[in-house]
């Protein structure tokens, strides 16, 4: 007990939040861990983007060709040579593990060759040049077929580490009584993952590094005087990016279990942008929060499309909003909002920033009373979306 008080409440709520996440595969249908698993790909790839944007001061819009890089990259480099159809497919089968950290390597070493305009272009300057990186990785995606498998993609080997496969193997694997398949098992090495990621741009952010990067954005001549070499900075920011999207992207392929080129399109970059804003620039925090609040909330709409008003499931011909045309709009509103009332993100509504936020909203005025209420009081209901619990095995 007195080593917990020692911990102090904010740890005590990690703690028990890290706690909380090592629960669904034991609970959650195979839908809510691959949202979740898409959910972590996102924070991954958000926390490297808001080093360059919320640190740096950096503009990127090509941030989905580097988690293509770390997605194609692990496939050809795990996969072995084999023919699909009528493509002759290519790779190196080299071990899964090693494969996963030769893709972000890779992704890395693709940032690094970008470094020449990286380092010395600002701003919109920085963002127009890294937009011609999106639309030269869709062209080598459809025509490398050998490596990429062209328009309908290749499958992802599964990820083995020390023997054990993380996909969907017939070995009996059980936890508590309830089966571990694919999913179940890349929960938790998504988890290591994005806790990786996370410490690694914390300390970043606290060293000398991060405050290097730090007057870069605020003052290019104030940093100058005081030493920091602008153009290798900013090139150093933007290959530590493109690691996290490498990584963002190896994690994705293992996720969907097929990679194909329509995944990493400039929609992917726009809605890694709106992460880190509605989030927070500048906080690993911010942009974990963005990341689940972005990739998340088209999922539950599509799940939960039957169930909303004005929203209709993908290739309905009934009147309405797509789930993923209403997602766009929801977060749309959230990032007018987020500008408009929380400048500094989401993560700047914490303990009483978010009263005097809504304190500043104008009050409605009280209506005159009357004798009996014309809205009907509101009944509990049971929600829809199916039972999330697992049958364990006898």
């Amino acid at each position: 007990m007195h080593r917990l008080r020692a911990l102090g409440p904010r740890r005590i709520v990690a703690l028990a939040g890290c706690l909380l996440l090592l629960a669904p595969p034991l609970y959650l249908s195979s839908f809510w861990l691959q949202t979740g698993l898409f959910a972590m790909v996102a924070v991954i790839a958000a926390i490297g983007l808001n080093l360059l944007v919320g640190t740096a001061g950096q503009l990127s819009l090509g941030h989905a060709f580097f988690l293509a890089v770390g997605a194609y990259g692990y496939t050809w480099l795990a996969d072995d040579p084999h023919r699909s159809g009528t493509t002759e497919l290519s790779g190196l089968g080299l071990p899964p593990l090693l494969a996963f950290v030769a893709a972000v390597l890779l992704a890395g070493v693709a940032g690094a060759a970008f470094s020449p305009l990286s380092g010395r272009l600002r701003g919109m300057y920085l963002g127009v040049a890294t937009l011609a990186l999106i639309f030269f990785g869709h062209h080598a995606m459809l025509n490398a077929e050998s490596y990429t498998g062209g328009f309908n993609g290749r499958t992802v080997p599964d990820m083995e580490i020390l023997g054990l496969s993380l996909g969907d193997a017939d070995d009996g694997l059980a936890v508590l009584g309830v089966p571990f398949g694919g999913l179940e098992r890349l929960w938790y090495f998504g988890l290591v993952l994005v806790a990786v990621a996370a410490l690694a741009a914390r300390n970043l952010l606290k060293g000398r590094p991060g405050r290097a990067l730090g007057a870069l954005r605020d003052s290019e001549v104030a940093a100058a005087v005081m030493g920091v070499p602008a153009a290798r900075y900013r090139a150093a920011a933007f290959t530590v990016s493109s690691m996290y999207a490498g990584a963002a992207g190896a994690l994705l392929a293992l996720a969907a279990q097929r990679v194909v080129p329509d995944y990493f399109s400039l929609l992917l970059s726009m809605d890694m942008l709106a992460m880190i804003v509605i989030g927070g620039l500048g906080s690993v925090a911010g942009a974990a929060v963005g990341a689940v609040f972005v990739s998340v909330l088209p999922q539950l709409l599509s799940h939960y499309s039957d169930a909303l008003p004005l929203v209709v499931s993908a290739g309905s011909s009934e009147p309405g909003l797509g789930s993923a045309d209403a997602a766009r709009f929801l977060y749309g509103a959230a990032l007018v909002l987020t500008l408009v009332f929380a400048p500094g993100g989401l993560v700047s509504l914490r303990g009483g920033r978010a009263a005097r936020v809504l304190r500043g909203l104008p009050r409605p005025r009280r209506p005159a009373p009357t004798a009996l209420s014309t809205f009907p009081q509101p009944s509990a209901g049971a929600t829809t979306g199916g039972d999330t619990l697992k049958e364990h095995t006898p």
